[in-house]
Formats: C-alpha cells, sequence, structure tokens
C-alpha cells in the first residue's frame, strides 16, 4: 500500500483583485507619461537647454521692444513735421486770401471801368451837335426821350390758363391765345416801320441790338422776363403814327389775332410819352472825334452845296 505525501496547506488563498482583467487601462491611469517621453524629457533637463516657455516670453518682449521703438520713432518724426506742415498750410492760407483780393480788386476795376465806358459813351451821343438835335443819341437808346406818340397795350386772351372758354384751336403761332415772342417782334418792327422814333416795351427802351425771344411760355425781352400785359410806348407824330401803323401788314396782323384769338389790343394816340434811356449800350466800333476831320466834314458839306448850287 502505497503511502500518500502530506499536503501541506499555506492558508487561504488571497482575493483576486477586481480590475484584474483591466490591467491595461490601469496602466494607462497610474502611467500618465509615456516612457519614451520621459526619456526624452530626462535627457532634456540633463542637457541644459532653455525651456521652450521662457524662450517664447523672451521673443515677445524682444517684439514688444522692437514695435516701441517704432511708434516712438514715427512720433518723433511727427512731431518734427508739424511745424513744417504747419508753416505751409499758413503760406497756402495766405496765399489764397491774397489771390481773393486781387480777384476784388480786378471786379472793382471792371465794374468802374464798365460804368466809365458807359459814361463816356452817353456823353459822346449826347453831345453830338451842341443846341441841335440828337439823331445818334437818339437812335441808339443812350438818352432819354419824350414826345408825342402812341400807346399800344397787346394782353392774352381773356380766360387764358384760367379753365375759361379758350380760343378755338388751329395750327397758327398764337393758337392758344397767348401772345408770343413772333407776335411782340411783328408789333415792334411795324411801329419802327411806322414811323416810330423810340420804342419800349413795359419800360425797357429797345436798341438796334435788342432782342425779343420766348424762354417756354415766357416773352424776354434782351434777357429780361416780361409778363402781360405788354404795354408798348413809341415816340413819334401820334395820329399819323398810330394810323400808319393800323394800315401797315402787321398792324393787320395783330387785329387778325385779336379776332380769330381773342387776343387783345389797344392803341392810342398821346401827346406826351417819356421813354427812358436804354440800360446798357454795346459799341461795337468807335472813331475819335477830331478838329481836323470835322472842318474836313463841314468843307465837303459846302463844296456839295455849291455844286448843287
Amino acid at each position: 500500500m502505497s503511502q500518500q505525501p502530506p499536503v501541506r496547506s499555506s492558508g487561504p488563498a488571497p482575493p483576486a483583485r477586481p480590475d484584474a482583467s483591466m490591467s491595461l487601462l490601469t496602466n494607462v491611469m497610474e502611467h500618465s507619461l509615456d516612457d519614451g517621453y520621459a526619456e526624452a524629457a530626462a535627457r532634456r533637463s540633463e542637457g541644459g537647454g532653455v525651456p521652450r516657455t521662457l524662450r517664447a516670453r523672451l521673443g515677445l518682449a524682444l517684439g514688444l521692444v522692437l514695435t516701441g521703438a517704432v511708434v516712438t520713432v514715427g512720433a518723433a518724426e511727427t512731431r518734427l513735421a508739424a511745424p513744417v506742415l504747419a508753416k505751409e498750410r499758413e503760406e497756402l492760407i495766405d496765399r489764397v486770401q491774397a489771390q481773393t483780393r486781387s480777384v476784388g480788386e480786378l471786379e472793382r476795376t471792371v465794374e468802374s471801368l464798365r460804368e466809365d465806358v458807359h459814361e463816356r459813351q452817353r456823353r459822346a451821343l449826347s453831345s453830338y451837335d451842341s443846341g441841335a438835335s440828337n439823331p445818334a443819341g437818339l437812335l441808339a437808346g443812350a438818352t432819354a426821350v419824350e414826345g408825342p406818340g402812341v400807346t399800344l397795350v397787346v394782353d392774352d386772351a381773356k380766360g387764358t390758363g384760367q379753365g375759361g372758354d379758350g380760343p378755338r384751336e388751329s395750327s397758327g403761332f398764337s393758337d392758344t391765345g397767348r401772345v408770343r415772342d413772333r407776335d411782340l417782334q411783328r408789333v415792334v418792327n411795324g411801329l419802327w416801320e411806322s414811323g416810330a422814333e423810340a420804342v419800349s416795351i413795359n419800360g425797357h427802351r429797345l436798341t438796334a441790338l435788342s432782342a425779343i425771344r420766348a424762354a417756354g411760355d415766357a416773352v424776354l425781352v434782351d434777357n429780361r422776363p416780361m409778363v402781360p400785359p405788354y404795354t408798348v410806348l413809341a415816340v413819334g407824330d401820334g395820329e399819323n403814327l398810330a394810323s400808319a401803323f393800323q394800315d401797315s401788314a402787321d398792324g393787320q396782323y395783330l387785329q387778325l389775332l385779336k379776332e380769330d384769338f381773342g387776343i387783345r389790343t389797344r392803341i392810342t394816340a398821346e401827346e406826351r410819352v417819356r421813354l427812358p434811356a436804354a440800360p446798357s449800350l454795346i459799341v461795337r466800333t468807335a472813331e475819335p472825334r477830331t478838329t481836323g476831320a470835322d472842318e474836313g466834314s463841314r468843307t465837303g458839306a459846302a463844296d456839295t452845296e455849291k455844286d448843287a448850287s
């Protein structure tokens, strides 16, 4: 009979760890830094290198120093240049003010010369022939004129532009019942042809260079707007002038405007009408009068009279 070896008992077995089955996770938690990284960090510390954080701080400090230096230099240059810019600005302001004063003086000189020229023109025309009539000044409109004449009033048709009974439609120029620039042109030309010596419209003296134009529905006389009724004054032989105008083609034209389109007209002979001088005169050419020229013209006229006799 064989003998069994005795069984040795070391006491109860120790209990198993709860995380025995999670050895990988446990190792990660207990050793968060990888061994390779740990060895590299140890070697770097042993080599005595500058930590990265310190180098970053040094770089930032150096950048701030450079930025401050640039700002300081720019401010210094601006401060140095400020007096120069201020001086240039003051010089420019002085030049502008000086030129402005110069322009003002030139404008006053031009206005003074213009008034002097107009005054000389008026005096020259008014002294055309001392003690006699002044046909040059009269025809040029340089002097006021007073004498017998006619008053011709031309007005738009009654109710025109007020919604009343308007004139019948036509292809004529005055088919709206309004007095147009062409109508006044024919009136003025008819008065000149009928013997008028001077003419004015609403107090504005007409000359050989006057223009009657239209701007929309407005009538302009020498670029001045006129409003109806248009009062035309003409100096001349009152009764004969009125009769001659009414018998002329322009007078008949005005009568047709009255009959066909309702334009209102009235002409009366006057014993005395007064026309002002023209507000401005434009001389295209001029020649100074000399004593020799005057004597020569008088001698020529006397010789002509002898030959005629």
